[in-house]
């Protein structure tokens, strides 16, 4: 289970690799690479993958928002393509 869980979060991870230019944009793509990377960390630290997940969400969000675009500028978000 964690290995595919493993697999599956890093295969779906460039879909969320992406910053974008409005705040709201870099707290929603930081809160998917957030969460996934928590689920997978809680995952594998043998801990809960969905409480990893919603740690994880949160302060991806949180360090999204508080960017700026001239901070860290990794293009388009794939839902604005």
């Amino acid at each position: 289970m964690k290995r595919s869980l493993f697999i599956t979060t890093i295969a779906l991870l460039p879909l969320l690799a992406a910053c974008g230019h409005t705040t709201g944009d870099r707290a929603l793509s930081g809160a998917g690479i957030g969460a996934g990377a928590g689920a997978v960390g809680g995952a594998i630290a043998g801990g809960s993958p969905v409480t990893g997940a919603v740690i994880g969400g949160a302060l991806g969000a949180a360090a999204g928002g508080l960017t700026k675009d001239s901070d860290v500028d990794l293009g388009k978000p794939a839902w604005r393509r």
